[in-house]
């Protein structure tokens, strides 16, 4: 029998549906935070939602119609670009979050203070587009328009991202003031990390490499002692070229003390460097 991992799908149609489960809640996020803390402060935090408040506040465009405006050429122009890569899912983004944004246009904003509004709506959009990432889409709109200028420019794609979500900061300053910017560029800020935050996790591992003379007795105490893998590899030293194993061995946070402990008892002049390890997947840890 196949041996089934915590987190393995089950089936791929539930599969497909948790993935469009994810791409719409994670719309409804975005869409959410954008009516009730950026649009009503005024910030523009990039994206064709930035693009639909400077309109707003211009013109007195309505949000989601300039979203569905921009969102569903920008959209066709990826197809026609850059091929069937998106796939229905975003699709299903670039056309359901404008749709949420219609429905909560009423809603009264939850603060009508500026940094409460760039610092919560950041972490509301990070949250949702963390969340449709899981969902393996994405909501489309500049996204879209930086990935084709990637593709037929020398620009990274994240210098792409950057060139645009700025010249929206910069045409927020203008249109509103200076101080709206760089609110805007703080939600900026907070929507990447959130971002992260979501994708990666609050788990924290470590990963350890020790240098050590007791080679043999360090990893059996690693493995009997903590209950870890490690991995052995070939070093060599640099001022006396001797051979040098090296140890490598990936630990919960909780258990790098333990770690820490165990290696100086076992050899007190071990060589020891830690760094973290935002994200492991494999056995012991996450295998998704």
């Amino acid at each position: 029998m196949k041996r089934r991992y915590r987190g393995e799908p089950n089936h791929p149609i539930m599969t497909k549906i948790s993935e469009y489960l994810l791409v719409l809640i994670g719309s409804a996020f975005v869409a959410l935070s954008f009516n009730v803390f950026l649009l009503p402060n005024r910030i523009a935090s990039g994206g064709v939602s930035g693009i639909s408040t400077i309109l707003d506040a211009t013109f007195g465009f309505e949000p989601a119609y300039v979203q569905w405006a921009l969102n569903i050429p920008l959209f066709i122009a990826g197809l026609i670009f850059l091929g069937m890569q998106f796939g229905a899912k975003t699709l299903a983004g670039t056309l359901f979050l404008p749709f949420v944004v219609f429905l909560t246009k009423d809603w009264d904003p939850w603060t009508n203070d500026a940094l409460l509004g760039s610092i919560f709506g950041g972490i509301g959009v990070g949250l949702g587009l963390g969340i449709v990432f899981r969902g393996k889409a994405s909501t489309g709109g500049t996204d879209l328009a930086a990935q084709i200028i990637h593709k037929y420019t020398n620009f990274s794609l994240g210098t792409c991202v950057a060139i645009i979500d700025g010249l929206i900061v910069l045409s927020a300053a203008v249109v509103f003031d200076i101080e709206r910017g760089l609110y805007a560029l703080i939600a900026l800020y907070v929507t990447s990390k959130t971002i992260d935050l979501v994708q990666i996790g609050l788990g924290r591992s470590k990963m350890a490499m020790i240098i050590t003379n007791n080679e043999p007795e360090v990893r059996h105490a690693i493995i009997n002692e903590i209950d870890r893998g490690v991995t052995r590899l070939s070093g060599y030293g640099g001022y006396t070229d001797d051979a040098r194993p090296i140890l490598m061995c990936v630990i919960d946070q909780t258990e790098f003390t333990k770690l820490k402990q165990l290696v100086k008892t076992v050899d007190p002049k071990a060589f020891v460097i830690v760094m973290d390890a935002s994200e492991v997947l494999g056995e012991g840890f996450k295998h998704s």
